[in-house]
């Protein structure tokens, strides 16, 4: 166990790796702006991780400075599909903010 890990079980008692909290990046027309507007990035990250992990696994990542951290526990819906009904999946969104200057390069191509 690294450095890194022990910090990150330490964090949240979870023996998680740094890139297993980030799941995807969310580009949506508001996370966009957002992004251009006030320097904040948004992210679907692993439902047990917590703000200090979700830092972390950023400034490791990116190798940038985060000054922030917004996390949104979004429930899973109940949808009608024909007669059918399906449940989609609950998920954990952060939106994170870096320090004046610092970008996020795989943001910035899409």
């Amino acid at each position: 166990m690294g450095a890194d890990s022990a910090a990150l079980a330490g964090a949240g008692g979870l023996g998680m790796q740094i890139l297993e909290v980030i799941r995807r990046p969310v580009v949506t027309e508001r996370s966009t702006a957002l992004q251009q507007a006030q320097n904040k990035y948004v992210f679907e990250v692993l439902k047990e991780a917590n703000k200090r992990q979700i830092k972390e696994a950023v400034e490791k990542g990116f190798n940038v400075k985060v000054t922030k951290v917004n996390v949104i526990n979004i429930p899973g819906e109940t949808r009608r599909m024909g007669r059918r009904l399906i449940s989609t999946s609950p998920m954990k969104k952060a939106v994170v903010t870096l320090k004046k200057g610092d970008t996020i390069p795989l943001f910035e191509s899409a």
